[in-house]
């Protein structure tokens, strides 16, 4: 089978590599963004995929707009492929393009649709505290990840995944659905399932507003916006900006309900989480009510506390919640700020 590869992120990167070793696929090319300029020397970056396509000496196509651009549209028209794949490309294919290939144009998303459609389906679904997620195959059509379903996967979602960790999961689970995707649809095995449209959810981009922390809302929501929109949540510390990266909900006084790595300290947090619960509203949001020695600060919030595992301040790594408290000299019923 004849393929050229749409991709960019290291999202796509594990199924570029699964189709470049399977015997039944021949890569004829590979299409991802320009290349763009980061870090302090401000130099030309490659995206992932076109590193791991040089590597494999495949040759490379970085238009500005793919619908647009007449060299790359005579290339894909010209190829005689079988398949265009698409992962995490990041630019809207025309329905000229979508016509080309004989078997279509197959795309990987990471959500189970129709379910989070769009452009940021991980962040948005541990945002939302969805208990599981998945990939799901589709031929694509002109709309927003809304053609027909080819194949579909479910993968759990536990209490301390981040978007990173869940990222990396997902992309491996897609290299290997690609795989039986396509060979399904060259033995015509596969029956493409409309969406329900009245199902469907959306994931937009993340914008900055979407990093703020706000400690009136509850600890649960708090954790899953700071692991959905990971490592870019900000609250204020002492008038500086203080990015928290990592987080435990403590909402419960059932302590079976913590990770394993905390069981130590339950009988600390049920103190703590009963003095909370019986304080009621009086103790204003982003109080700092107790300090777990080898783990972090407790945050009061609006319902439960937020146990802090990682934070990193303006301009400095980032560091353990237990080395925050010690290197700011962090005090009971000091007030961390909204972001």
């Amino acid at each position: 089978m004849r393929i050229i590869f749409f991709g960019t992120p290291q999202f796509a990167v594990p199924s570029l590599e699964r189709l470049q070793t399977q015997p039944e696929f021949e890569l004829l090319a590979v299409v991802t963004q320009p290349d763009k300029r980061r870090g302090r020397g401000n130099d030309l970056i490659p995206s992932p995929v076109k590193a791991l396509a040089v590597e494999h000496q495949l040759p490379v196509w970085q238009p500005r707009s793919v619908k647009r651009d007449a060299e790359t549209l005579e290339k894909l028209r010209t190829s005689q492929a079988d398949a265009f794949v698409v992962v995490a490309y990041g630019q809207i294919l025309s329905q000229e393009i979508l016509d080309m290939p004989r078997l279509g144009c197959i795309n990987a998303h990471g959500s189970l649709l129709p379910k989070y459609r769009g452009a940021a389906p991980i962040q948005w679904s541990l945002y939302h505290g969805e208990a599981e997620t998945g990939i799901t195959t589709m031929l694509m059509d002109a709309g927003m990840d809304t053609g027909a379903m080819l194949l579909k996967t479910t993968t759990p979602i536990t209490l301390l995944d981040t978007a990173l960790d869940l990222a990396k999961t997902l992309s491996a689970v897609a290299a290997d659905l690609l795989v039986e995707t396509l060979n399904g649809l060259e033995r015509r095995s596969l029956q493409p399932i409309p969406q329900d449209d009245a199902q469907a959810t959306y994931a937009p981009l993340i914008q900055k507003q979407d990093y703020q922390i706000d400690w009136s809302r509850p600890a649960i929501a708090l954790h899953n916006q700071i692991r959905g929109f990971f490592p870019n949540c900000v609250a204020t510390f002492r008038e500086t900006a203080l990015k928290v990266t990592a987080t435990v909900p403590l909402v419960t006084t059932d302590a079976t309900l913590l990770p394993t790595e905390l069981q130590d300290i339950k009988h600390e947090w049920e103190s703590l989480l009963e003095r909370s619960s019986q304080q009621g509203n009086s103790t204003a949001p982003g109080t700092v009510v107790g300090l777990l020695k080898n783990q972090g600060a407790l945050i009061q919030t609006g319902e439960g506390l937020l146990l802090l595992r990682e934070v990193q301040m303006a301009g400095r790594r980032s560091q353990s919640g237990w080395d925050f408290i010690n290197g700011s000299r962090l005090q009971i019923s000091e007030r961390l700020e909204n972001g």
